[in-house]
């Protein structure tokens, strides 16, 4: 059931994020071809593409959760032994879900107890209720809090051996064949991998 959930979750993200870049971009383009060839603006053009492109973001930032892709200093991770570098990440991940969890909350009650009361509607785009545009904060965490909260599970079902990941300049080399695991025995690679390592010390992890 969870991993049915996580997957129609997912492809909800997607999706939605997906379609609210490229529509939006479609109606922007539309409407400046139609403001500077026709001389004729789209009077609803402007407001829609700002709610697409929102949506898309926010949903957007929600899968980045489910790919762990947010940035993330790991600095001080990298430099601590395995079994706290596990516990900050339990500790850091549960605030995160804490605070989603949070916005999503009070994101149902802004709509619930003031937009929907107060009858808020978009002038430009058809009368169309601002509820429903609204709606993309309480949605979008808490899809961003199911994916901290699988996320938790995962760090705490993994051993504090291998709860740290490879960085991406890690990865990078491993995907050229020199991976620090697979060469252990090459001179040139172990101080290729070392001289990573110093790097990112040095740029907290941002390399």
């Amino acid at each position: 059931m969870i991993k049915l959930l996580s997957k129609i979750i997912g492809h909800v993200n997607q999706k939605i994020a997906a379609f609210g870049i490229a529509a939006g971009v479609v109606i922007a383009f539309t409407n400046v071809v139609a403001r500077y060839v026709f001389d004729a603006s789209l009077t609803w053009a402007t407001e829609l593409t700002i709610f697409l492109f929102l949506w898309s973001v926010f949903f957007g930032a929600a899968y980045c959760f489910k790919k762990d892709a947010h940035i993330a200093v790991t600095i001080v991770l990298d430099n601590v032994p395995s079994k706290i570098a596990k516990v900050m990440l339990i500790l850091s991940h549960t605030v995160t879900f804490a605070f989603l969890v949070a916005v999503s909350y009070y994101g149902v009650l802004y709509i619930t107890e003031v937009i929907i009361p107060l009858d808020e509607r978009s002038i430009d785009l058809w009368n169309m209720p601002m509820w429903i545009i609204y709606l993309v904060i309480p949605i979008s965490f808490a899809f961003g809090a199911f994916r901290v909260g699988e996320r938790i599970h995962t760090i705490l079902s993994t051993s504090h051996e291998k709860i740290l990941k490879e960085s991406e300049a890690e990865q990078v080399l491993a995907g050229m064949g020199m991976g620090a695991k697979e060469n252990n025995d090459n001179e040139n690679v172990k101080n290729l991998n070392d001289m990573v390592k110093e790097v990112e010390k040095k740029t907290g992890g941002m390399l």
